[in-house]
């Protein structure tokens, strides 16, 4: 049951906010959401992506600044979106005010040093109520394109398979580079854009 709630509020979270990245493209995931198996138990209640201090940080979508300020001596933005949910962004320098309307990619934040990760990352979450969710779910989903081999196979011949280790789950391949991400298909190349 929880499941299946928890896919009907992200299906709706999708519809609600018209998505736009954190960051600029690409989107370089330094550590993956791994949520936790009970409310109180160890795991990574967020994604961080890799980027230079000084980094702008964008609204994922339209909402209001539900707080902006310190936190356990780092600095943290949290932005109310429609449909009740909530992303959070740290370490952060915001530039804007609790209670101020803010709009889908508008700068809202500067990055900060951080100990959070090994090097300089954007720590992103996504709350709805006290649950927490994976927020790569509001990133704009990418079309598929399929581009001409600049040597196709001759006619007859069998086709080359793509390499193993080559899947992709939607938002990025095995490397955690988000965007851009270039697959080997049998006929021609598949190109992300994300």
């Amino acid at each position: 049951m929880t499941t299946l709630l928890l896919t009907l509020l992200l299906t709706l979270a999708q519809a609600l906010v018209p998505g736009a990245r954190p960051l600029p493209p690409p989107l370089v995931v330094a550590r993956w959401w791994d949520p936790p198996p009970t409310p109180y138990a160890a795991g990574h209640r967020g994604v961080d992506l890799a980027a230079p201090v000084g980094a702008p940080i964008r609204a994922v979508g339209p909402g209001r600044v539900y707080y902006a300020g310190p936190v356990a001596g780092r600095g943290v933005l949290s932005l109310t979106l429609p449909g009740g949910l909530r992303t959070t962004y740290e370490p952060v320098r915001p530039l804007v005010a609790e209670g101020e309307e803010v709009t889908t990619g508008q700068v809202v934040a500067v990055l900060t040093e951080g100990t959070h990760c090994g090097g300089p990352c954007l720590h992103w979450g996504l709350l709805s109520g006290t649950t927490y969710l994976n927020p790569l779910t509001l990133l704009p989903r990418p079309a598929p394109r399929l581009l001409p081999d600049p040597a196709p196979p001759a006619f007859g011949a069998s086709a080359p398979h793509a390499p193993q280790g080559h899947g992709h789950g939607g938002f990025g391949d095995h490397t955690g580079i988000l965007g851009g991400a270039q697959l080997d298909a049998p006929h021609g190349r598949v190109d992300d854009p994300l």
